[in-house]
């Protein structure tokens, strides 16, 4: 039997990229799936097309998680047609790179308000359902580079390390209502952001690697597998870098 048969997941960013993968194997073990993106196209109807092949339902929802409202919105549909929220996975996220100089402050606050303030905007309003269910898993996409910063990046790094605070704090605030929260920090990952590197950008990136090469998206949905499932029952608070030894 699959082990998360008939649970409930929210997958914010969910149309594209890791959080289709998230979507698709969360789904693969029996779990019904909503997911929200920032717009709902072409390939968002791709997404609900390989979760409903794995035999369960999913809907999808368009929302803007810089905004609590909306967020707030979002919850409440999941709730009304799937009657629970078991699993939260806060995956939606973008970049803005830049030198510190040459930053600007939209730069700032535009993957601040998306990466932080959205991941903040999901949990607090998924956390009152779970709180009343007396169960649930939180599980926030944060990145190595919240732990270990990158050049060019003070502005996704600052979000990334953020989100680690809220997950520890969270796993404190939520522990005794049976609700675990934890973090995964994937490092580079084959997906369209990454497809972007030149040739040379790619062979100076793999060179930090110790397994010499990135990640597949599945490769990250596997772990959320895993901590959304009774297996992870007993931790909570906790970062796992998926990133081939990148911060060893």
């Amino acid at each position: 039997m699959a082990i998360l048969q008939n649970k409930v997941a929210l997958v914010t960013g969910g149309a594209r990229g890791i959080g289709r993968a998230i979507s698709v194997a969360l789904a693969a073990e029996g779990t019904h799936i909503a997911f929200s993106d920032i717009e709902l196209g072409q390939e968002a109807d791709e997404t609900k097309d390989l979760v409903r092949a794995k035999g369960v339902r999913v809907l999808g929802l368009q929302c803007d998680v810089r905004e609590f409202a909306l967020a707030q919105k979002v919850v409440d549909d999941v709730v009304a047609e799937f009657k629970r929220i078991d699993i939260l996975v806060n995956n939606a996220g973008i970049t803005r790179d830049n030198l510190l100089m040459r930053m600007t402050e939209e730069e700032w606050d535009l993957v601040l308000d998306t990466n932080l303030k959205g991941t903040f905007n999901y949990c607090r309003a998924a956390a009152r359902q779970m709180i009343g269910q007396r169960e649930g898993k939180i599980i926030n996409i944060s990145s190595v580079v919240g732990i270990i910063g990158n050049a060019g990046q003070v502005n996704y790094s600052a979000s990334k390390a953020g989100i680690i605070g809220i997950t520890k704090t969270l796993a404190k605030e939520l522990a005794s209502r049976n609700i675990q929260v934890n973090a995964i920090a994937p490092g580079f990952v084959e997906t369209g952001m990454t497809r972007k590197l030149s040739e040379k950008q790619r062979e100076a990136l793999l060179s930090l690697i110790p397994m010499k090469r990135t990640a597949a998206p599945e490769e990250i949905a596997g772990v959320v597998v895993f901590l959304a499932s009774p297996a992870a029952r007993y931790i909570t608070g906790q970062v796992l870098c998926v990133d081939g030894g990148l911060v060893i």
